[in-house]
């Protein structure tokens, strides 16, 4: 019984899997479609193609990491309470010789 089941289970993963995997096939065949009329549209009309690209504010991004606390917030954090280390030279390790 338990090796029907698991033949079962394995069968119904594999299906899964495989519709999964079409599907995905079809939505890249769809949007390459897509791109392809947005270019053939572009060349009959005489318009240079133009690639579709992700557009970034990397300045943006940056400033929000870096900008002061606003009102209300708390204060940053205070670098005079930061206590130097003493740097200790690390030893070789030298097991006892039996």
């Amino acid at each position: 019984m338990n090796t029907i089941f698991g033949f079962l289970v394995r069968v119904a993963l594999l299906l899964a899997g495989l519709i999964f995997m079409a599907s995905l096939l079809a939505v890249a065949v769809l949007v390459l479609l897509l791109w392809l009329l947005r270019a053939l549209w572009a060349k009959l009309t005489g318009q240079p193609v133009s690639p579709w690209t992700f557009q970034f504010n990397r300045q943006g991004t940056w400033q929000r990491f870096y900008r002061p606390p606003a009102n209300g917030a708390p204060p940053r954090r205070d670098d005079a309470n930061v206590i130097d280390a003493e740097v200790k030279e690390i030893k070789e390790y030298k097991p006892p010789e039996a």
